[in-house]
């Protein structure tokens, strides 16, 4: 049978609970998963991309994840780690909506990419980075959602 990778993109800017459970279930799918924290130029990182590298290196260490930071177009990095997979997860309809849009787009830059999609486990649906940051900016503790420690000196 053929070694099955899939690539996980993402800002990650923190890397969350939820984040966590879809490559933990992605697993059961894949024989390895590489987790691709992508450089968006259009946004300023809040959490440091390297401490966020290493928090993510850490909480799947002993499993077949890799994790990788990028500056490309996700679906010329997928093929350039040797997958044929994206695995993304699914919050609500507008989480599809979005997703479907760039999976098509994907699909037209490298043609042997398919695009899996897993439903959010509904006790972390409510958590989005974008939250956690808030919460995190305003001085309230978030290591709730985090699958790690954050220390306070890692934001910006």
């Amino acid at each position: 049978m053929k070694h099955r990778t899939a690539f996980f993109p993402g800002s990650f800017d923190p890397f969350t609970k939820g984040h966590e459970d879809i490559v933990l279930r992605a697993l059961a799918l894949f024989d390895e998963i590489v987790i691709g924290i992508g450089h968006n130029s259009s946004k300023a990182r809040y959490f440091s991309l390297e401490k966020m590298k290493e928090a993510i290196e850490k909480s799947f260490e002993g499993k077949p994840i890799r994790v990788v930071t990028y500056q490309n177009l996700t679906a010329t990095v997928a093929k350039e780690v040797g997958a044929r997979f994206i695995i993304r997860g699914l919050r609500n309809t507008t989480d599809f909506e979005y997703e479907n849009s760039i999976s098509q787009v994907n699909r037209h830059i490298n043609e042997e990419l398919e695009t899996v999609f897993l439903i959010t486990s509904p006790h972390l649906a409510p958590i989005s980075s974008t939250i956690i940051r808030d919460l995190h900016r305003y001085g309230s503790s978030i290591n709730q959602y985090l699958p790690y420690n954050l220390e306070e000196e890692q934001s910006n």
